[in-house]
């Protein structure tokens, strides 16, 4: 049932994005849409991913909030070192490991990581949960334990929002056991 329910808000969905890329809501645009829609997720499917933990609503809040102070307090950052007088900053490639479990969740934080200034994943070696990063401005022990520093917190936030271990369930899909 819930394949079924998935599959039809993704036909929606595809269907919404059809009708707005026209920029009218005619009955030949949604039509169109809706078998447009169709012949995408029936030609090019997207693989199962499987969800092995649940959403706590204020975990996730606090994630959003925080995520957004990152967001704000980095461009600041990233501004002053664009414009301040002086040699441009040292930059770095800092190894970063993390404990998430998901590879759900593991693309998330790569994305969080990315959209905050000054910081862009290189690498991600998921066997072992280590990312690579290119940091802006790693000149002092200060700015270094500040990026390590909001790597947990991110991390910590991710893990309160969607792997707690009272609710994590690792995945019994079939491309997760043994041949």
């Amino acid at each position: 049932m819930r394949r079924h329910v998935l599959r039809g808000w993704v036909l929606c969905w595809l269907m919404l994005v059809w009708v707005l890329l026209w920029g009218k809501a005619s009955p030949a645009n949604i039509l169109g849409g809706l078998a447009i829609a169709a012949v995408i997720t029936v030609l090019l499917p997207l693989p199962a991913v499987p969800v092995e933990g649940r959403v706590h609503p204020l975990s996730l809040a606090k994630l959003i909030i925080v995520v957004g102070y990152q967001l704000v307090l980095s461009s600041v950052q990233v501004a002053w070192l664009a414009v301040k007088p002086g040699p441009p900053p040292l930059t770095a490639v800092l190894r970063a490991q993390l404990a998430i479990k998901s590879d759900l969740v593991l693309a998330l934080a790569v994305n969080i990581f990315n959209l905050v200034p000054g910081s862009i994943v290189l690498e991600i070696d998921q066997e072992r949960r280590l990312l690579y990063m290119h940091v802006l401005d790693v000149g002092n022990e200060k700015a270094l334990g500040r990026f390590y520093r909001q790597v947990e917190q991110t991390q910590r936030l991710l893990v309160a929002a969607f792997e707690r271990d009272a609710d994590w369930q690792p995945s019994t899909s079939k491309e997760d056991s043994p041949s």
